[in-house]
């Protein structure tokens, strides 16, 4: 990745946010305000068990470097990210100056938006499942379902508004409903 505070190309134009995917810099497409709202809900879900819990850490839009055989150094902000202490340790420093943490997560949630196509989604499922994330749950607000997809495994489970979600031993314990993720959403 470049070290944009090389003075021989400090003057390019970065974009504020930013992802770095097959050597090239690429804009983050902001999601909708629904979207986002149902990303914060999922996150909200996961962060109140680990009150409890003390088993990791669970953020919104954070960016992860997720190294792939073809693109090293790719980086991409999920909606939602959890990093177990055993993979980051609490007391271990991060850096202030970088653009991506640089650890895979365990477990990925993306939002689908009205302008991230499915395909986009699927995209990025299977790139954070080779860079090593163990749990991915695309989250789809039109249908209120949750596909979780796991590392090795050849079947994907489809949790419906009716259901309840957990992580298996990735958040072992962990079970919220899944009604309540999908806020209310006005008529199109």
């Amino acid at each position: 990745m470049p070290d944009f505070n090389d003075p021989r190309i400090r003057h390019l134009r970065v974009p504020r946010r930013f992802e770095y995917v097959d050597e090239r810099i690429c804009p983050v497409v902001y999601k909708s305000y629904y979207a986002a709202e149902v990303a914060n809900r999922v996150s909200e879900a996961v962060n109140l068990f680990l009150v409890r819990a003390d088993i990791g850490e669970c953020g919104v839009g954070t960016i992860h470097r997720l190294p792939l055989p073809n693109d090293p150094d790719r980086e991409r902000r999920t909606d939602c990210s959890y990093v177990s202490y055993a993979r980051w340790p609490a007391d271990r420093p991060g850096s202030y100056t970088a653009n991506a943490w640089d650890i895979v997560p365990e477990l990925v949630a993306e939002v689908a938006s009205f302008d991230t196509p499915a395909e986009n989604l699927m995209a990025r499922v299977g790139e954070y499942l080779r860079a090593g994330v163990r749990l991915v749950w695309a989250v789809y607000p039109l249908t209120r379902q949750i596909h979780a997809y796991w590392a090795g495994a050849n079947t994907i489970r489809v949790y419906t508004a009716a259901d309840e979600l957990d992580a298996g031993d990735i958040l072992p314990g962990f079970r919220t409903l899944v009604a309540p993720l999908f806020p209310p959403v006005a008529p199109a």
